[in-house]
């Protein structure tokens, strides 16, 4: 290989380093944006709710244990010796059916858009009583319902409880000596001494922020989820046995058991590190800046091309392009990533592409005609470019095909780049040939159109 040939190789290996350097320093645009995003969820979070974890209700009976025992005294003689425990007795729901629909809708900061929920939540079930082991003396408090949600400015209006055919009061805060912390309670007045089960149902709107998670507390758990929202996003422990998502909304079914749940052992140790959870996410459709993020990543595939076909051209027509049109087209290439990030925090970002790809499109073939000295040239790396871009849209929004389709285009390509240089003797120099042509400057496009 000449050294011409090695230099100008060289030469463009920098510029397209300087143009990497200017598609890291737009993703760092995005990362910042992403940023500010993040706070303005955070914002809406701290004004309105955040995302809603409901846990419970679980049978909570606190009682006084009193023991007498028999001790050595200081001679040698037995004295009794009283001591006592502040105990509870926890009894998880036999049955849990928790049924709802969330009612989504938007808030504004700034230029962004947050998803927030009512959740109409109908809980109900039964408990079994289960009697504690006990010695000595015991003495029964207050039973109560104990159950938690993550945020209780979330709570709507008043919940209406009913216990045993009995309308009760929810009240924040709730004493247990578990791990797990309620922040709710049901107290059961007069209801010291407990046996058999109890029946309870809680009607109770909730309001979060993107997200609604449900506890398995029950040994039985039957949950139903209904909403509008057309794009959810099913997570936690436990994905649900039946879906059914549309242009209508999604519907969503679980059913678990304590046999395949740990939350009731996870709700009584301590600390609590973790509890099993059925959630659901209102995702926003399209992301513009994890799509943005990942457009960039491709941004060195259209480095690539673009001036391996200017290489070609120099290389098989003997057209020598100057370095500074390398770094210009490099930066007219980069710009568009800059320009789909900005217009699609203002609109859709198929729209956003589509005008961002357009005007990048259109002033590179411009600019290219002139640079190539040829219309059809100039119409002819434009048209690639148009088909780089979209093929580069197709990967976007096919997540799921993303890989294939991405390694069957760099394949297409490396096929066509083998295909044209089949008959190129990288051996052979070319200084001569590269000397002799002249660094004419470009004809006028009318030129080049033949007038």
């Amino acid at each position: 290989m000449n050294r011409l040939l090695a230099l100008k190789m060289l030469v463009i290996g920098l510029v397209t380093g300087a143009i990497l350097i200017a598609l890291m320093m737009v993703n760092g645009i995005i990362t910042d944006r992403q940023a500010y995003r993040d706070n303005a969820v955070k914002s809406i979070e701290a004004s309105y709710a955040g995302p809603q974890t409901v846990i419970g209700p679980v049978l909570v009976r606190p009682y006084r244990q009193t023991t007498v025992t028999l001790e050595d005294g200081d001679k040698g003689s037995k004295k009794k010796v009283e001591r006592v425990a502040e105990l509870t007795a926890t009894s998880f729901p036999h049955v849990l059916n928790v049924r709802g629909k969330l009612m989504p809708t938007e808030r504004r900061h700034g230029l962004y858009t947050v998803t927030v929920y009512e959740f109409a939540g109908h809980l109900k079930g039964s408990i079994e009583i289960v009697q504690p082991q006990t010695t000595g003396k015991v003495e029964w408090g207050e039973p109560y319902l104990a159950m938690s949600v993550d945020d209780v400015r979330g709570i709507v209006g008043t919940p209406t409880v009913v216990v045993n055919g009995a309308p009760e009061t929810m009240l924040q805060g709730a004493d247990s000596a578990m791990g797990w912390q309620p922040n709710l309670r049901v107290p059961l007045r007069g209801m010291k001494e407990m046996n058999g089960h109890v029946e309870f149902a809680i009607d109770m709107d909730l309001a979060g922020t993107e997200q609604l998670s449900v506890a398995p507390v029950g040994d039985s758990n039957h949950v139903e989820l209904s909403s509008a929202w057309r794009s959810p996003l099913f997570a936690g422990q436990f994905l649900p046995r039946t879906r059914d998502v549309g242009g209508d909304g999604f519907t969503a079914a679980w059913d678990v058991s304590s046999l395949a749940a740990g939350t009731q052992v996870q709700m009584q140790s301590r600390p609590v590190k973790q509890i099993d959870l059925m959630n659901v996410s209102l995702l926003t459709p399209i992301d513009p800046y994890k799509l943005s993020d990942r457009a960039t990543k491709y941004g060195i595939l259209f480095i690539v091309l673009t001036f391996g076909g200017f290489f070609l051209f120099e290389i098989m027509k003997q057209l020598p392009i100057h370095p500074v049109q390398y770094l210009l087209v490099g930066f007219g290439l980069a710009i568009f990533f800059l320009l789909l990030i900005s217009f699609s925090e203002h609109m859709a970002f198929v729209a956003a592409y589509l005008i961002s790809s357009a005007a990048c499109i259109g002033l590179l073939t411009f600019y290219l005609s002139y640079v190539l000295r040829s219309v059809t040239r100039g119409l002819g790396f434009g048209g690639m470019l148009t088909s780089l871009y979209a093929a580069v849209y197709g990967l976007l929004i096919s997540e799921d095909n993303a890989l294939i389709l991405g390694s069957l285009l760099l394949f297409a390509v490396l096929a066509v780049v083998m295909v044209v240089t089949r008959k190129v003797d990288w051996y052979k120099s070319d200084v001569e040939s590269m000397k002799g042509v002249k660094a004419t400057p470009s004809p006028p496009l009318v030129q080049g159109l033949g007038l």
